[in-house]
């Protein structure tokens, strides 16, 4: 299209220099070939009559016999200052010509009044009359008109009426300009310095063109500057063989010009202020600025550039531009404003193989359709741009468009901020991305950019948003404070997510759905308002080497079939559970540390299964596993210790293989089992809990088998209320408590079990409780309660209320004793001796003589034991339900 459209263009009109200034220019040529001069006053030094000054100078000084005629042009080579240059040009002064004496007499006095005794503010008020070649040449007079000379005030008039430019414009190399504050820099005059790197140019002024060339002597010296009416005439100088390609364009409105450039020309803004608000390029009809093959090298900068088509629909005109950048050619777009109101194509449109520009320190806002859009193989650098308020995409990348993208600031879109599809690609990099309507960075239809150090945040859906088979790389972004999660990935999108800190958002941290996957890595995730990281739907990404830490709601959440491997990540101090597992989904945690949560550590619940493999988890709130409804985990070779209420709680139907696992230092059970839930446990190590080893009450099962339990402050194993476990070949030892206790009709199946050095006894048996045991050992206990019955203790003493000794208990109906009290055989032999009592049974009770909690005191309370291996010694005492039913 733009081949044709470029075919089919209007033809340039070329403005050539006026007959008056070739007829003046031509005098002078022939004037200087002929040896023609003034023999007391120099061509070059006299003042044109039509000159600003000629007729009105207040001093009629008598010039002096002067050198022969020098060249003082201000380009770059010959401005880098006038008394060098004369040195290089003429090595030394020339001897003067020999004049009449009368004639010395009067020139030197003249001459020595002039260079010496002129006051400064005089000399400063002629040279304010010269133009640029004539202050060079008068620099080349004297040490002190060289200083007088190059004064920044004089320089800066001369400066701001050829270019307007309030600041300097530095023009160090080719396709480099940069304005500068004159006293912060460091070369003594910088108006001086940019006129020298700018003063070959042309200049399109409306209007100005005419009186330029209709007054060559007001002008002389100004050969090398051309002055045009449109940006069209202008371009069509590039051919001019004087001309070498630097066009300014000055302060005005340039409307429906056909600039299509392809050549590598320089084009920048001219004007006061803020250059670019003062020069606007506008077309209603076409793209308003077209570069094509041959324009590699081209510069466009300062500028405001419009495409404002009358008829804003797309009925009536396929898809214009402000700027479209074609094949092969690499055209720099620098300080400009760039604004489109159609609604049918992008602001900026990079497009095809070869295509590849830099656009930098430009503003491209409140566009109606899509900012920056390249496509088709184009690349390009765009660095510090500023892309925000567009109706679609701040940036579009597709069909593998590879672009360099750094330090933008993409904000308040009325879309996405960046939006990679179809094979889409690009390095995004210290961008700032923020406040767009939909997720600030989406990835779709295997489009896979690299995006790193971005920040990506308060968007007002997600941050980054990967779907339909997308990938790409995001690593070490900051992604904050989304209204959505931070990062979404679904439909089998594959993305690589490393390093970033992801926090603050007001719903989840990352977000896998719908058969997504992704590689997530040492990120931070924090105080997310929902779960750090989401898992879900078939999704099953590899998730490690992350802090998952302070989440309002859970760590990780993995439901409705979710997968994944998740491992090496550390996942502490969230609001609910470090881990949640429903709903039929089947993840692998691996060497995780999970911790100081303030609930469970990870909970299983609602047909949540999946592998449990090689963790630690501890210090939580609650326990450090939960496994509920219908779970049905492996949970093994973990250690898990330090929970507030267990190590791991099986209820509610719940199952699970527990093995190989450490399991210690809880605060409640090491393994709680309960409401018809039926666990295996195999091979696991249950020690050093401050209460029971395993505990199974209220209907619960299990096979426990080959396990290890030992040290516990309470029961090895405590099986209650209607529970019927199996127990095979289990070794419970070394308790401070009985070995195992089975009470409230609950029974069980014991074969092979070895229960010894247990502070208690080896096994318990309340009233009505029976069993099937087989091939136990139970030997060498210490057999405690029965040493302090047959001593006359108070059972109290060995056990004070944290721990519940099985013996008989009796009630006093003389002390009007209550369901809720129990007392020992000792204290009703002693304190109750000739009191209504009464036997209740054999089971598990301390006793409320010897705590104190009855009206009589017990009198064998204050006797000292004899046992010296005592774990607890007597607590003051407390109101407590003195049978336990657990």
């Amino acid at each position: 299209m733009n081949s044709v459209r470029a075919a089919n263009r209007r033809p340039r009109r070329v403005s050539r220099p006026r007959p008056v200034q070739q007829q003046q220019q031509q005098e002078r040529n022939n004037a200087a070939a002929a040896g023609e001069r003034d023999d007391d006053v120099p061509a070059d030094m006299v003042a044109e009559e039509s000159g600003p000054g000629a007729q009105n100078s207040p001093y009629q000084l008598r010039r002096k016999t002067l050198l022969p005629k020098r060249t003082a042009c201000p380009t770059k080579s010959s401005m880098e200052g006038a008394s060098t240059s004369a040195t290089e040009n003429f090595g030394h002064r020339a001897k003067r010509a020999r004049v009449s004496g009368k004639s010395q007499d009067l020139s030197a006095p003249a001459e020595q009044y002039l260079q010496e005794k002129l006051p400064d503010e005089v000399v400063l008020k002629i040279f304010s009359y010269l133009l640029e070649q004539d202050l060079c040449r008068a620099a080349c007079v004297c040490k002190r008109f060289s200083e007088l000379a190059n004064d920044p005030i004089l320089w800066k008039r001369l400066y701001m009426e050829v270019f307007e430019y309030t600041r300097p414009m530095m023009h160090p190399e080719s396709g480099k300009f940069y304005q500068i504050n004159p006293e912060e820099y460091e070369h003594p005059n910088p108006w001086k310095e940019s006129f020298q790197q700018l003063y070959k140019g042309a200049h399109v002024k409306p209007g100005f063109a005419e009186h330029f060339y209709s007054n060559p002597a007001r002008y002389k010296g100004r050969e090398n500057m051309l002055y045009y009416d449109t940006i069209e005439d202008a371009l069509g100088g590039v051919q001019e063989a004087h001309f070498d390609g630097l066009i300014f364009v000055h302060s005005g409105i340039y409307t429906d010009e056909w600039i299509y450039i392809e050549s590598p020309i320089t084009m920048i803004g001219a004007a006061p202020g803020k250059v670019a608000d003062k020069v606007i390029i506008e077309n209603t009809r076409d793209s308003t600025f077209v570069f094509m093959e041959g324009s590699e090298d081209a510069y466009v900068g300062y500028m405001t550039i419009r495409f404002n088509p009358d008829d804003k629909s797309a009925q009536h005109h396929n898809a214009h531009h402000c700027l479209e950048i074609t094949v092969n050619c690499s055209p720099i777009i620098d300080h400009c404003i760039i604004r489109s109101t159609c609604t049918v194509g992008s602001a900026v449109c990079v497009s095809g193989q070869g295509a590849c520009p830099t656009i930098k320190h430009c503003n491209i806002s409140d566009c109606e359709n899509v900012g920056l859009y390249i496509t088709d193989h184009a690349q390009g650098i765009y660095e510090d741009n500023e892309i925000s308020n567009n109706a679609l995409a701040g940036i579009w990348v597709k069909n593998h468009g590879n672009p360099i993208i750094r330090r933008n600031h993409i904000h308040h879109g009325r879309d996405v901020g960046v939006f990679t599809f179809d094979h889409g690609m690009g390095y995004f990099e210290s961008c700032n991305i923020h406040r767009n309507r939909i997720a600030g960075f989406e990835v779709k239809a295997y489009a896979n950019p690299t995006v790193v150090r971005c920040e990506i945040h308060h968007g007002q859906t997600g941050g980054i948003y990967v779907h339909e088979k997308g990938r790409g790389q995001f690593i070490e972004n900051k992604i904050y404070a989304n209204n959505f999660a931070g990062v979404w990935i679904t439909s089998n999108s594959d993305p690589t997510i490393r390093g970033n800190a992801i926090f603050n958002g007001n719903q989840g941290g990352v977000y896998i759905f719908g058969d997504g996957r992704g590689l997530i890595e040492g990120n931070d995730i924090y105080g997310n308002a929902l779960a750090g990281i989401q898992i879900r739907t078939n999704s099953c990404p590899i998730v490690r080497h992350n802090k998952i830490h302070d989440g309002q709601h859970g760590g990780i959440y993995v439901h409705e079939k979710g997968q994944g491997v998740i491992e090496e990540n550390e996942v502490y101090s969230n609001t609910l559970a470090g881990v949640w597992v429903t709903t039929g989904s089947t993840p692998v945690l691996r060497r995780n540390r999970i911790h100081s949560g303030k609930q469970v550590g990870v909970y299983f619940y609602d047909n949540g299964h999946g592998v449990l493999e090689d963790n630690d988890i501890y210090n939580h709130m609650y326990s450090g596993v939960q496994i509920r409804t219908g779970s049905n985990p492996k949970i093994r070779r973990n250690k898990i210790w330090g929970g507030q209420n267990g190590g791991i709680l099986v209820y509610n139907s719940g199952l699970g293989f527990i093995e190989d696992n450490e399991i210690f230092d809880n605060a409640m059970a090491g393994v709680w089992i309960k409401t018809d839930s039926n666990p295996t446990l195999r091979r696991n190590k249950i020690h050093d809990g401050r209460d029971g080893g395993i505990c199974i009450f209220n209907g619960g099962r299990g096979l426990l088998e080959e396990n290890d339990i030992f040290r516990n402050a309470q029961a090895g194993v405590l099986i209650s209320t209607n529970s019927h476990p199996v127990l095979r070949k289990n070794r419970i030892f070394d308790g401070f408590a009985a070995g195992i206790e089975i009470t409230n009709h609950a029974t069980a199946t014991l074969e092979g079990n070895q229960i010894f050095n247990n502070r208690f006894g080896g096994l318990f048996l309340a009233s009505g409780v029976n069993v099937t045991m087989k091939d136990n050992k139970i030997m060498n206990n210490q057999d405690a309660i029965e040493k302090a019955v047959s001593r006359g203790q108070c059972l109290y003493k060995i056990s004070s209320y944290t721990s519940y000794p099985m013996h008989d208990f009796y009630r006093c109906h003389t002390c009007n004793t209550t369901d809720r009290n129990a007392i020992c055989v000792n204290c009703i032999k002693k304190c109750h001796q000739g009191h209504d009592v009464e036997f209740i049974r054999h089971d598990r009770f301390f006793c409320d003589c010897g705590a104190g909690t009855l009206s009589n005191p017990c009198t064998l309370a204050g006797e000292p034991t004899h046992d010296t291996d005592t774990l607890y010694d007597s607590a003051p005492p407390i109101e407590s339900n003195t049978l336990q039913h657990n």
